[in-house]
């Protein structure tokens, strides 16, 4: 069988002629596409309100400003997570507090966040791990009584369901990616929702400058004030069509991945080598991750890759084991068993609406193979 990737891309010819026509146009930013993307993607996830930024990175940061985290505050995150969502609380001067994750599906521990509240918790940001969907119920009704403040990161999360609610409608916001590797990509580029209006009119202003007005709301041309210090998170009106041509197709595309984890599920959940996350219907299976071995997972890494077989790790490395923040807060990983497992053991399967349901038959015959060779 010829390479698998880990994420392959294939973009629909109708892309190309619109990003085409966006740069033909002159009009780079503050354009059309801007608009139809957020209100799409609004539309498809449910939400308010929605405002396209430069990354996930960008939203989530822009949620804790909004939020008013400051020096002095806490903001619980998961141990387990890519390090912007640390770096997001970072910026604004507030202390991320690290809170360890469930055994298998990699999301923050109620019971770890309980034990890590104190009387400078203003918030916590959820990240839905490889978009499976924390336990959103439980989380709201504790942070309702505590009065702490819930940002998602869903970063892995487009298209994510709980109790007929989309991810990024839990909390005061949603954070998405549209990185290379997400299942809609607008090369770098994010998306923040909210159901608040305030909130929505204070993270417009903050990614742009702090200006007042938008462009098309000035009366005369470059006439406009600056209420407050803000940033240049924007989003290219190019990237914006490219985004919002794909969340057009997204129910479709979605469909066809749930139906290769599904397969996934089947042929693999009954081998006491492999531990899975139970299949998840509601989930938008951003990865498919598996759980290997310690002493075996880098060999079988290894295998995929001589056999021309993408995978990835997420993530390798808990962010209290990461020397800026295990320096800085003085953490020990040891207080972070589940993460350490988790990341001595996660493999990420490739998982697209571009693969056919004999590659991934033949991924698992190959996964089962290479666990026949080496764990001995």
């Amino acid at each position: 069988m010829n390479k698998i990737s880990f994420n392959k891309k294939i973009f629909n010819p109708k892309i190309f002629q619109t990003v085409e026509n966006v740069l033909k146009s002159g009009w780079l930013t503050h354009g059309k596409y801007t608009s139809l993307f957020e209100k799409e993607f609004s539309k498809y996830v449910k939400s308010k309100y929605a405002v396209t930024v430069s990354s996930c990175t960008a939203a989530l940061h822009l949620s804790c400003l909004a939020c008013g985290f400051k020096k002095g505050d806490e903001v619980i995150v998961p141990s387990m997570t890519h390090v912007a969502t640390a770096h997001a609380v970072e910026y604004t001067g507030a202390k991320p507090v690290f809170a360890d994750i469930n055994l298998y599906d990699g999301n923050i521990s109620l019971n770890e966040v309980e034990k890590k509240v104190s009387n400078k918790t203003k918030g916590i940001i959820v990240v839905h791990m490889a978009g499976s969907i924390c336990d959103m119920k439980k989380i709201q009704s504790f942070c309702k009584k505590k009065k702490i403040k819930i940002i998602e990161d869903c970063a892995h999360a487009l298209g994510t369901v709980s109790n007929n609610t989309f991810a990024g409608n839990f909390g005061i916001s949603g954070c998405f990616s549209f990185y290379p590797t997400k299942q809609i990509t607008t090369g770098e580029g994010g998306m923040l929702t909210t159901n608040n209006y305030s909130f929505y009119k204070k993270v417009k202003k903050l990614k742009a400058f702090g200006i007042d007005k938008d462009i098309d709301k000035r009366k005369k041309q470059g006439t406009y004030n600056v209420q407050l210090l803000g940033y240049n998170y924007r989003m290219t009106d190019f990237q914006a069509a490219m985004g919002y041509n794909q969340i057009l197709n997204y129910k479709k595309n979605l469909k066809l991945r749930k139906k290769l984890a599904f397969l996934y599920s089947k042929i693999l959940s009954n081998n006491s080598n492999i531990k899975l996350p139970k299949f998840d219907k509601e989930s938008s299976y951003f990865i498919f991750q598996i759980f290997i071995k310690k002493n075996i997972r880098d060999k079988i890494l290894k295998f995929f890759k001589n056999n021309g077989i993408g995978v990835s790790i997420h993530y390798a490395k808990p962010i209290p084991d990461m020397i800026y923040y295990k320096k800085k807060y003085k953490l020990n990983l040891n207080n972070f068993n589940n993460s350490k497992i988790y990341a001595d053991t996660n493999i990420s399967l490739p998982i697209s609406e571009y693969m056919s349901v004999e590659q991934v038959k033949y991924i698992c015959k190959k996964l089962l193979l290479a666990i026949k060779i080496y764990d001995k």
